[in-house]
């Protein structure tokens, strides 16, 4: 087949030109890249033959302008209750992260969350893909680096989570929180950084201490240490889920952290669960007052409580 196999010549082609003018060495023997374009579209690729059945090119090209709580609850992201308890979150200066699963809209809820925050404040964002685009005016925002062909020049971003402490930083925020940088971020919120967050990747609200306990053990952090720091650093997980039918990305649930006395371990429990018909549904009611009091320590507790049962 002589036009297939000029085509797929045009595009492996056309993938190592447009690759080789952001980067060296995209090749046979490294078949396969991630860069940032200047516009700020993310571009991968990976050459054939380890793509079948051609050189395969992915964009993600990111929205100009990021969304607004009040945009997110007319879309129907947040019910009307969800909105106000988020919000509640960011006033309180509750440390929280933002789990889900890919491509559930955890970067566009926490984007959301930090254009909510006082304009006074300055947030330092750290991500090893720059993505999050808060509507703020005080945002610095750190990105990690790759090694070059050397094997040198790598800047990790657990490297970016100690620099963004020295920048005196009202928020920190890690974009993604994806190796061994989760030890730095809940040190750093153990050291009086309140209202810090970021994203991860769990399948639900309860897999979150697994998630940070697995990551932590990669930087050589213990059991025992790591569910201590969770227990003292974080306030909070906001839980986002994709609706198989309509394919709606929404808040799923609020929950809030919990140690075992007798085991040390944390665990999440829900304080709320928002079903997909719009429904809100308390969760244990020592979890529903925990939330509630975490809001109303700033005198922050607003009409979107949970009510107790």
């Amino acid at each position: 087949m002589p036009e297939a196999s000029h085509s797929a010549r045009c595009e492996r082609a056309l993938s190592e030109r447009e690759f080789t003018c952001q980067i060296w060495g995209f090749d046979d023997a490294s078949p396969y890249a991630d860069v940032r374009l200047p516009d700020g579209t993310r571009c991968h690729a990976v050459l054939a033959p380890l793509a079948q059945p051609g050189t395969a090119i992915s964009l993600r090209v990111p929205r100009r302008g990021g969304f607004s709580l009040d945009e997110l609850r007319a879309a129907g992201a947040l019910t009307a209750e969800g909105h106000d308890l988020v919000g509640g979150v960011v006033r309180a200066r509750a440390a929280f992260l933002v789990s889900g699963g890919t491509g559930t809209g955890k970067t566009t809820l926490l984007a959301a969350l930090l254009a909510a925050v006082d304009p006074a404040e300055r947030i330092v964002v750290v991500e090893d893909a720059a993505e999050l685009r808060p509507a703020h005016p005080q945002v610095v925002a750190l990105e990690a680096r790759p090694a070059n062909l050397e094997g040198a020049g790598a800047v990790l971003l657990r490297d970016l989570v100690r620099q963004a402490l020295r920048m005196r930083p009202d928020r920190l925020v890690v974009g993604e929180v994806r190796d061994a940088a989760v030890v730095d971020l809940l040190a750093a919120l153990n050291t009086g950084h309140e209202g810090g967050c970021g994203t991860l990747h769990a399948n639900s609200a309860a897999d979150v201490p697994a998630r940070v306990e697995a990551l932590a053990l990669s930087a050589g952090l213990g059991r025992e240490a790591t569910h201590s720091q969770l227990a003292a650093a974080l306030d909070v997980v906001l839980h986002v889920v994709r609706d198989r039918g309509s394919g709606r990305r929404r808040l799923g649930e609020i929950a809030v952290l919990d140690r075992d006395e007798r085991t040390g371990l944390v665990r999440t429990v829900p304080a709320v669960t928002f079903t997909d018909a719009e429904q809100s549904v308390p969760g244990p009611d020592p979890a529903v007052a925990a939330l509630r009091a975490l809001l109303r320590a700033e005198g922050r507790a607003g009409r979107g409580e949970p009510d107790a049962r």
